[in-house]
């Protein structure tokens, strides 16, 4: 599957700020970046730096002013597809060192809150079935809402209010994955299905000696995605961090098929 993306943005910034960008296609085994152009108004500096778990890339700019990007790429996803549901959990003393901190609760998901949840509503089930049960019944059970939640919105006040946007449906099931024992990360993506386009999150699980990236809104499928970033929640995987006073001034994503 080959993915187009074109995503552009413009911010103001009234004094000298620090800015973190996480916005273009990770080049990992598992995806080609075929062609990709990254244009970047003006900044007094400019640095490459890795992203979490090697996974991409960040960038740090020092800017005032208005800040401009333009981002194109194409992206040839060539990922292992498999069937979650039949995936074996691997035991916790069999995990590699990398994958331990996110059995971990985090900033945005309490997963130590939802161990007596995920006993009660998913214990007749284990490994990668329990965690298609999981995203089946969020999906079921949750209403995509924009405008619902904030930036600061915790999987503990989704599961609560049953509604939000790709980023709170990715905090409820790493939440409950996590819970259940399976390592569970968000990871930042571009996407075919997503209605409205957008930096779309979903989560990534540790199942059968591999990640699988698995969408609860259900909008979008493995296959179809061009992964970012990976991170504990979404902290680690913002398209843009500001050291300053940012204002918005436009933005869009676009994503289609090559």
């Amino acid at each position: 599957m080959t993915i187009r993306i074109h995503t552009a943005f413009t911010y103001d910034f009234a004094e000298p700020s620090d800015v973190l960008l996480q916005l273009e296609a990770a080049a990992i085994p598992e995806q080609t970046i075929v062609e990709a152009h990254l244009d970047v108004s003006h900044s007094e500096h400019f640095a490459r730096v890795p992203a979490q778990d090697a996974i991409g890339e960040r960038i740090w700019l020092r800017v005032v002013g208005r800040m401009s990007v333009d981002y194109r790429a194409t992206v040839r996803v060539e990922r292992m597809l498999a069937d979650i549901a039949t995936l074996p959990a691997v035991p916790f003393h069999k995990l590699p060192g990398e994958t331990v901190q996110y059995l971990m609760a985090s900033r945005y998901c309490p997963s130590d809150l939802f161990e007596e949840f995920v006993t009660s509503e998913f214990d007749a089930l284990n490994g990668g079935a329990k965690i298609a049960a999981m995203r089946d019944w969020i999906e079921a059970h949750f209403t995509y809402k924009p405008g619902v939640s904030t930036s600061a919105t915790t999987a503990l006040e989704s599961f609560v209010q049953r509604q939000g946007v790709c980023r709170d449906y990715a905090h409820v099931l790493i939440t409950l994955a996590r819970a259940a024992g399976v390592p569970a990360r968000i990871a930042s993506v571009y996407a075919l299905g997503v209605d409205p386009q957008d930096f779309h999150a979903v989560a990534e699980v540790f199942l059968d000696g591999a990640w699988h990236l698995v969408d609860p809104t259900g909008m979008a499928v493995a296959g179809e995605m061009a992964k970012i970033g990976v991170g504990r929640d979404a902290a680690d995987v913002s398209f843009l961090t500001s050291y300053g006073n940012a204002t918005f001034c436009e933005q869009r994503v676009e994503v289609s098929a090559g």
